[in-house]
This record gives C-alpha cells, sequence and structure tokens, in this order.
C-alpha cells in the first residue's frame, strides 16, 4: 500500500498557527520578549501562514528572518529571500499585485500559501532541534488542512527534513537534494510531490550555491505539475 502522504493524526487538535504569545519554547519566548522591547513597532509574534486557503502549493521555509517576517508579520517578507522568492512567484503566476517588502502591499498569492518549519524568528536564524520538533504540528496541521495540496517546496535541509517528518517518513527514504523531487501517494490515489530548492538566502546566492536560474527552474517545474503556466521570460 502506498505510504499516507497527510500527516499522521494523534489524537491532540492543533490549530495551523501557533497563539501571537506561544509560551512552548523558553529561548524563543525570551528572544521574542527582548526584541518587543527593544522594537515595540515591530510584528514579535510567531508568523502565521499567508496564501490561498485553497492552495495546491505550499512553500516552507525555516524560520522568520529577525528584520523580515518577525518585523513586518508575513513570511519572507522584508529581506532578501523574500525579494528573490516573491520576484519567482509573480515571474510564476502564483502571485500577483506588487511586492513592496511590506505586510500591507496587496500582493496575493494564486494556488499558492507560504509558511515557515519555525514560527519564531530565532536567536541567530538557528532554531534547535527540538524548537524545530515542538513547531511541526503546527506544519502537521497546515498541510492537513489545505484540501487541494498537490506539491510542496521545501526551502533548505532543515525546511525539509520537517516536512519528511511531518508526513509521518523517514529521512533515509527522502533525502534531500536541490532539484530532486520525491512523489508520495495515499491508499485513495491522492498525490503530493515534494520538490527541495536550497534556501533563497542572500549568503546562498552570494556563494553562487543558488542562482536566480537554479530557484526559477523549480518552481516552472512546480508550475508544470500543478497546471498553471509560467509566462516565458522575453
Amino acid at each position: 500500500m502506498p505510504a499516507a502522504v497527510r500527516p499522521p493524526t494523534s489524537g491532540k487538535t492543533t490549530a495551523p498557527d501557533p497563539s501571537l504569545d506561544c509560551p512552548s519554547c523558553a529561548r524563543l519566548v525570551a528572544f521574542r520578549q527582548a526584541t518587543r522591547a527593544e522594537h515595540s513597532d515591530w510584528f514579535n509574534a510567531p508568523v502565521p501562514t499567508f496564501g490561498d486557503a485553497n492552495a495546491r502549493l505550499l512553500i516552507v521555509g525555516l524560520a522568520p528572518g529577525l528584520r523580515g517576517a518577525n518585523r513586518t508579520g508575513r513570511p519572507f517578507t522584508g529581506d532578501f529571500a523574500g525579494d528573490l522568492l516573491y520576484e519567482t512567484l509573480l515571474g510564476c503566476g502564483l502571485a500577483e499585485g506588487t511586492y513592496a517588502q511590506r505586510a500591507d502591499d496587496g500582493l496575493r498569492l494564486i494556488g499558492c500559501a507560504i509558511t515557515n518549519a519555525v514560527r519564531c524568528v530565532p536567536p541567530q536564524n538557528k532554531p534547535t532541534p527540538a524548537e524545530i520538533t515542538t513547531c511541526r504540528p503546527y506544519l502537521s496541521t497546515t498541510i492537513a488542512t489545505l484540501p487541494e495540496l498537490k506539491a510542496i517546496v521545501a526551502l533548505g535541509r532543515i525546511a525539509h527534513d520537517s516536512v519528511v517528518r511531518a508526513l509521518g517518513r523517514k529521512l533515509a527514504e527522502l533525502p534531500f537534494g536541490h532539484g530532486k523531487e520525491h512523489l508520495l501517494a495515499d491508499s485513495d490515489g491522492v498525490r503530493l510531490t515534494l520538490f527541495d530548492s536550497y534556501h533563497c538566502s542572500r549568503y546562498n546566492t552570494n556563494t553562487g550555491v543558488l542562482t536566480t536560474a537554479m530557484f526559477r527552474a523549480v518552481f516552472e517545474t512546480v508550475c508544470a505539475r500543478i497546471a498553471i503556466q509560467a509566462p516565458t521570460v522575453g
């Protein structure tokens, strides 16, 4: 029997997004409180999923950036990673409007949603394994509550690993690799494909680990799989 693609249930009900004052991770709570004291006009809370409630594609990043999503309250908004991601989504027909590095810019995602494996900003952008595990039920619920979901793009190894574990699979079965595709199916014939990409961070692009063309190619492949026509670049 094919492996299930929806997250296994534990009997506990978890909301898709944590509360704005989620108390689960002491280190992240302390960092949140310190940042609130220093920047009272920032969002400074667990960043909720952004996008289409009927998304066919879910993009999963690592965690909010301190001066990006933690400041603006929207995933990948306000830093370099967001510049590249939203430019790519607009070019592939997965978003419309104008991305202006703020949550009220009017940008709308089409058939697409964005979330993070860890919803709170971690110090030095590095969540601990325990924090990733603690936050995983929110990722599991997000996946389970998207009725039209056909594909997931994991941005980086940590996001990939968290998605695989959220789906109840073993990491050895689904190794991370940029450009890799992992086709999953359940007993009802529901199919879900996990796509891997290097994270669209400034470090990865500056060092040449990830180029704009490499990143766009991943999403062009995704668009073809979920029947969204990506515009040609003239």
